[in-house]
């Protein structure tokens, strides 16, 4: 019986397993054939290691294809290898599933294959270094999120992806047949998130959400994954300052403590800031007005505008207090000026990160808004009849975590830091 288990991982190989005993699993990226001695390069998700075949090892190991997944027993030696400190003499050698060439794409990067074939080939593409690296700081950054969230006070929920009514406003649902009835995939959590504030106080969650838009830009996806937060007792600008130090813990942990990633993903580690400017949206007017581009209040801002602002203010900025109209129903008024909204949001460049605000929690101006909106507030009446007992005031936020990650990272492209991307083009694999 095949021994399929490792001792240890490729980078976990050190002078300290100097003449001792390991067996290592990975699959086969480089063979060099001198004859009577092989050279094989195995690697695993944390790195590669040099194996040396010698023996009746050796024909089975020159034949073997390469990206074939293997285990090795052997002794750990030292190497006079340029790349390899450190290399097993391998006593034992087990082929465990043989690659069938011609592979779709070559996962080493050294041939360059077009962006969709890599997305056809997935799961082989995450053999690439570079991108398991950014598959590796996209669960590092989940995990600072979390982190942060629950010292915070937050608990985390998850609430329902399929909803009985297409009442959020917004963005289109997909519809589907539930049972001989209509059901809708969620665009966001937004109104149970609001509801569970009524007695969880701070809750946060972290999923999949739909949005049925026939976009086709590098920055918009059917299925994407929302950090949501809502918090009782705290206003706008309390959620505000969570939204700043969660960013700014996530980019210490790149920058600190996930470097050997960066590196190998060749990401920018200059992201960094001490406080992230707040502008009004009225600020934004004016700033935009001395730059030529001509608003009125009420305007909302384009992709070009906030370019514009993006080359003002470098990096993360946010943009507050706009104009109620502009904002769902579930929107807060500015005491002093109704006009304006008790809202902000996130922005790196012409970028939207996370949007966000203080929420109504009277009930008779939550009705009020419905109908100003144009929206039947019986259509609402399971999330309303939670108001009617006891809502305390609340404030969240919701965080497109890709979009996030896609700034992170560089890329161009968010599909890039998405495993699976789901678009108007793309359901498979």
């Amino acid at each position: 019986m095949t021994d399929i288990h490792r001792t240890h991982y490729a980078s976990q190989l050190g002078e300290d397993l100097v003449g001792k005993q390991v067996r290592i699993g990975g699959w086969i990226e480089d063979i060099r054939d001198i004859g009577k001695l092989a050279f094989i390069t195995v690697r695993d998700v944390t790195g590669a290691c040099q194996l040396v075949v010698t023996g009746d090892n050796v024909p089975l190991a020159v034949q073997t294809p390469r990206q074939s997944a293997i285990v090795a027993a052997g002794t750990v030696q030292k190497s006079k290898a340029k790349d390899f400190p450190i290399e097993v003499k391998v006593t034992e050698f087990t082929v465990l599933t043989r690659a069938v060439h011609p592979l779709p794409i070559d996962p080493t990067g050294r041939v360059e294959s077009s962006f969709d074939k890599r997305l056809d080939a997935r799961a082989l593409d995450l053999r690439n270094p570079r991108v398991a690296a950014i598959f590796r700081l996209r669960s590092a950054g989940l995990q600072v999120i979390r982190d942060t969230l629950a010292k915070e006070g937050f608990i985390e929920v998850n609430t329902p992806k399929v909803i009985g009514s297409a009442s959020e406003g917004g963005a289109n649902l997909f519809g589907f047949d539930y049972f001989k009835r209509k059901a809708y995939l969620a665009q966001s959590p937004q109104l149970y998130k609001e509801q569970l504030t009524l007695g969880l106080d701070r809750v946060f969650e972290i999923g999949p959400y739909f949005r049925a838009e026939n976009s086709h830009t590098v920055r918009h996806l059917s299925e994407f994954i929302s950090v949501d937060v809502e918090a009782a007792y705290m206003d706008y600008e309390d959620v505000m300052d969570i939204v700043e130090r969660l960013v700014g813990n996530v980019i210490r942990e790149f920058r600190e403590k996930r470097r050997a990633d960066v590196e190998t993903a060749g990401l920018k580690t200059d992201l960094s800031f001490d406080k992230i400017d707040r502008l009004t949206y009225e600020q934004c007017l004016e700033e935009l007005s001395k730059e030529g581009e001509k608003l009125q209040f009420g305007d909302d801002l384009s992709d070009a505008a906030l370019r514009r602002l993006g080359e003002i203010h470098r990096g993360f900025y946010f943009i507050m207090d706009w104009p109620l109209k502009l904002k769902p129903f579930y929107i807060h008024e500015k005491e002093d000026n109704p006009k304006l909204s008790k809202s902000f949001d996130l922005q790196y460049g012409y970028l939207e990160l996370v949007s966000g605000g203080r929420r109504l929690h009277d009930p008779e101006k939550l009705r009020s808004r419905l109908a100003e909106q144009g929206l039947n507030p019986a259509s609402f009446s399971e999330h309303l009849k939670a108001f009617d007992w006891g809502m305390p005031p609340h404030s969240g936020w919701g965080l497109g975590f890709d979009r996030l990650m896609m700034v992170l990272t560089g890329a161009q492209n968010i599909r890039d830091v998405v495993l699976y991307p789901r678009d108007t083009e793309r359901l498979t694999p």
